[in-house]
């Protein structure tokens, strides 16, 4: 009986307290447990956020219900009788001079599951170091969490304190968070499928049912045709799994225990409903129909012959994409914006036209492989095809090239300050607004008269690519009329000794409606868009606040540093404003080129380069959403 009494007082308890706007304190889990929501940002899942104000003339404390009122600026008009507008308030209450100030603002966060507490400013508070610390023992003080509280470090600024040693407080970095992590949204939706189990080995001889949502103990190098994915590692954002997920539209997430999670194991060889969110995912058995995907249309590709000579990409080829592919086109379009605005672009960039390709794969050892597999009727034939594939590539390596393409690169390069080139992709399937063909196809070096590393050899690469079981399966899935297939090659000076490299989309892609450019970068040539196990990128939005327009004038919000950097910034306040207002203007031009009838995102990628730290841009696409 009085187990039964404690019950109800306990849900009196916790149901008034739900009700309720504010507190001004947070005496046990319970009390936040009432007054928790999402937060505004998903740049971390696995959150829960209360919303916490000081108010300094009143000196008192409120912490208020974060799923009935969503902004601090709502609560002080609502509750405080705050009477000025936001531009006022914002730039009063986020500013570096105490007096200006009415209020302190903050988010008190906690990692779900765990006892790590988390104190957290927006990135673009720019509140002094002695009203931080005050702030946060005022927490300490009215909530149970006690010396567990620790503050997180998400803008440069406060970086460089922590460095200096000014804080008094225990401060924490990315790596604090990161390493609770083990649920991660890759693609958000919904699907139904049959739940099987694959080793990532597996996948080289196997071929999944297109009915299948997979379980997999990797991240996959081609991405199967399935219904969904699970993996057990770690996305970055802006990986090509994600990349090419998105493009799919198919529902993918990272969870490091999903072989060991019962409930999935109970699952394998059932017919599923797999629901993903950005804090959490939903999997059971189910009942409903697995809906067929419709096929679509063979999408004609388009080849236009003509063109017989390199293409010198500083000056901007009408049509270019029809001969030499959106990656080629592109790059010209960089490199006219670069002359408006202080970036750099790889030097000596040329364009080898489709002309060819064409050409190379229309001899007798080649042309018959290709049209064996374009008209065999099964499929699905996995191995046959596998082995198929690798005939065509092994047939377009062994031939040799034409002479006369060779003599044309050594011609064009003999007097080039760089010996070091890069062979790029450039296909007619790839870089476009609804198929971005990201890491589809292979990028070789050639170093002007080596025996070795020759310009021959690298191309022949690149040509083969085109013929990689990545690259022709995603055709297949997307219905792109493999017959037009074409290869361009993009050439320009390789970068052996670039310091960090990165990828910019210009779109904030974990707050939606709000602006900024979300950044992923790494140090030296480690790859952001295929990382090694266990490499954790630097990871930032920079954004505009308060609607600003001045390009030098803009905040740092961190998710990640680098831990191959020791969790140190890779990239200045100075060059996180020149990427800044570069991404802009690329982004603004991009539109006119493109002839978009609206806003759509680009996709950067860049690197850091020299004694200078030189901003070198060697790509731009759309981001497709």
């Amino acid at each position: 009986m009085q187990k039964y009494i404690y019950s109800l007082v306990f849900l009196f308890v916790i149901t008034a307290l739900s009700a309720q706007r504010f507190t001004s304190s947070l005496p046990n889990y319970e009390a936040y447990k009432a007054f928790r929501g999402k937060p505004l940002s998903d740049k971390f899942s696995n959150i829960e956020s209360v919303k916490v104000i000081y108010d300094l003339k009143k000196q008192k404390m409120y912490y208020f219900n974060s799923n009935l009122i969503h902004l601090h600026y709502d609560f002080v008009t609502g509750y405080l009788g705050y009477s000025q507008d936001l531009e006022v308030f914002n730039n009063e209450n986020y500013s570096d001079t105490p007096k200006d100030r009415d209020f302190l603002l903050g988010n008190l966060n906690h990692i779900k599951g765990t006892e790590k507490w988390i104190f957290e400013l927006a990135a673009s508070d720019h509140m002094p170091i002695e009203s931080i610390e005050r702030f946060y023992n005022l927490i300490v003080k009215s909530t149970f969490i006690g010396s567990n509280l620790k503050f997180y470090l998400n803008n440069p600024t406060q970086m460089e304190w922590f460095q200096q040693g000014k804080f008094k407080i225990p401060c924490i970095k990315s790596d604090y968070i990161f390493n609770e992590i083990k649920y991660q949204e890759v693609v958000a939706g919904t699907n139904v499928g049959i739940l099987k189990q694959y080793k990532i080995k597996d996948l080289e001889t196997i071929k999944p049912n297109p009915d299948e949502i997979i379980l997999l103990d990797g991240t996959p190098d081609i991405l199967p045709n399935v219904r969904g994915i699970i993996v057990n590692e770690l996305q970055t954002p802006l990986s090509h799994l994600v990349l090419l997920g998105k493009n799919r539209k198919i529902p993918i997430m990272a969870y490091t225990t999903a072989l060991q999670d019962n409930n999935i194991k109970r699952l394998l060889s059932k017919k599923v409903e797999l629901k993903i969110e950005i804090d959490t995912f939903y999997i059971k058995e189910t009942t409903k129909k697995i809906e067929q995907k419709a096929i679509t249309k063979k999408k004609k590709l388009i080849i236009d012959n003509s063109i017989t000579d390199l293409v010198d990409l500083a000056v901007i080829p009408k049509k270019g994409i029809n001969y030499i592919g959106a990656k080629a086109q592109n790059m010209a379009y960089l490199i006219a914006i670069s002359k408006e605005i202080s970036f750099k672009t790889p030097e000596n960039a040329h364009a080898i036209p489709f002309y060819f390709y064409t050409k190379h794969i229309q001899k007798k050892s080649i042309s018959p492989l290709i049209s064996e597999l374009l008209e065999y009727p099964n499929k699905d034939s996995t191995v046959w095809i596998h082995k198929q594939l690798k005939k065509i590539r092994d047939a377009i390596k062994k031939e040799p090239v034409d002479p006369e393409l060779i003599a044309k690169l050594n011609q064009t390069f003999k007097n080039a300050a760089f010996k070091n080139f890069r062979f790029r992709s450039s296909t007619n399937a790839e870089d476009l607004d609804d198929f971005n063909g990201a890491g589809l196809y292979d990028s070789k070096t050639g170093i002007l008269g080596d025996s070795i590393k020759t310009f021959e050899k690298a191309i022949k690469q690149v040509w083969a690519s085109v013929w990689n079981e990545a690259s022709y399966n995603e055709r297949e899935l997307f219905g792109i009329d493999q017959h037009n297939i074409a290869m361009g090659v993009l050439v320009h000076r390789s970068f052996p000794d670039e310091l960090a490299n990165g990828v910019a989309i210009t779109k904030n892609i974990f707050r939606e409606n709000f602006s900024g450019i979300t950044v992923n970068v790494q140090k030296g040539e480690n790859s952001v868009v295929k990382p090694e196990k266990g490499e954790i990128c630097e990871q930032f939005v920079a954004y505009h606040f308060n609607s600003g327009t001045d390009d030098t004038d803009f905040d740092v919000d961190y998710t990640s540093n680098s831990n191959l950097n020791n969790n140190e910034p890779l990239l200045s306040r100075k060059e996180m404003s020149r990427l800044f207002l570069v991404s802009s203007k690329i982004e603004e031009k991009m539109y006119r080129y493109w002839k978009k009838n609206r806003y759509h995102p680009v996709d950067i990628e860049f690197k850091i380069v020299g004694a200078n730290r030189d901003l070198y841009v060697k790509q731009v696409r759309p981001f497709n959403e």
